[in-house]
């Protein structure tokens, strides 16, 4: 297993390779002009500005130069400081966040987080409990009613029905909130005495002694994960179910029921290990989806994460910001990934990695 996870890790650096150059390669298909436009705060107005700038970041050098210097950076010339370089992590400069991309990321990444581990457990815990208890009733009532909310939930449009939650929670009940903090939370969170440790308002304000400041943070997380949850419970659902079923009529577990053994140590022991294969799969890329950031999600609760950054930047037509996040995800898609395959050894000792 171990030489197998440092193969893995040493392709890592070759597979983000290649990520970067179709990256870069999307760039060039704008023209020098409109690249000198997507790094500079300021549009010029004249030919002269424009020439200045494509010559000052040498756009019009040949493309094996200009990924150079995408990638590792150049010197400036008049101050003789190092600019731009995404191994040094400038990414550029965000016209639709008006900061720096790394300074969006680290600040816009822990929101996502945190909405993520939050939502992990109902979402994949229930959508496979679920699963299980539809295949274990097949075809009695448990099932018919959890095979109808795996369908409404399959076809619901999420933006719609995370609008129909926060008309109902929010504008009807004033039960949950949008957004990740009240005003009067955020003016605590952001006031001296309150110290930052994760950028994870719901560990931090624990950590503070905020029990205040605590349940305004999860009030304010009820309403994407309830959209998440629901939305993702419809595909675990069908997935387990489907692999539930196919392993409930093996021989091994006719045999195991045929030795008396109770019917919940048939299902725990012996079915249920064997029809997670693919059901980890499936979850492993919903958890993937919630790191990378849920764009819908979190654009309809008003969620400063990751997705709604790239949503911003997308309708404001920011390339550099939108190609910033790319990269993000490439890497946590890599990453998640090899934590999948590690997974599949301690839920059935029969896989080997080699």
């Amino acid at each position: 297993m171990w030489r197998y996870i440092l193969r893995r890790l040493l392709l890592i650096p070759f597979t983000l390779f290649g990520a970067t150059v179709l990256v870069f390669l999307f760039i060039q298909f704008l023209s020098p002009v409109e690249r000198a436009s997507l790094w500079m705060r300021d549009i010029p107005r004249n030919q002269a500005a424009w020439d200045s700038a494509i010559k000052q970041y040498c756009l019009d050098c040949p493309i094996t130069l200009q990924y150079w210097n995408w990638l590792v950076g150049r010197r400036n010339p008049i101050s003789g400081e190092m600019e731009g370089g995404i191994l040094r992590g400038q990414f550029g400069y965000s016209q639709s966040g008006k900061q720096y991309i790394s300074e969006m990321i680290a600040r816009r990444f822990p929101a996502t987080l945190e909405l993520a581990l939050w939502a992990v457990f109902p979402v994949v815990g229930g959508g496979i409990a679920l699963g299980v208890l539809s295949a274990v009733h097949h075809n009695k009532w448990i099932d018919q009613l959890a095979r109808v909310f795996s369908i409404i939930g399959w076809s619901f449009p999420t933006f719609v029905f995370g609008l129909l939650v926060l008309m109902f929670f929010y504008a009807k009940l004033r039960l949950f909130l949008p957004g990740r903090l009240s005003d009067w939370a955020v003016r605590e969170v952001m006031s001296n005495s309150f110290i930052t440790y994760t950028g994870l308002y719901t560990i931090d304000s624990l950590i503070n002694g905020r029990l205040d400041v605590f349940i305004d943070a999860l009030r304010h997380l009820i309403l994407p994960i309830i959209t998440l949850a629901y939305v993702d419970w419809a595909l675990l659902l069908r997935v387990t179910r489907s692999s539930m079923l196919e392993t409930l009529h093996q021989d091994y577990i006719i045999t195991a029921r045929a030795k008396g053994l109770a019917e919940k140590v048939v299902i725990n022991t012996h079915a249920k290990p064997n029809a997670l294969i693919p059901v980890v799969t499936t979850a492993g890329f919903s958890v993937i989806m919630l790191l990378n950031g849920v764009v819908i999600t979190e654009t309809v609760f008003n969620y400063p994460g990751i997705g709604s950054a790239v949503a911003e930047a997308a309708v404001q037509l920011d390339v550099i910001t939108t190609l910033g996040f790319i990269l993000l995800n490439g890497l946590i898609l890599i990453l998640s990934n090899l934590v999948i395959d590690i997974l599949y050894i301690f839920i059935d000792p029969r896989v080997t990695l080699e």
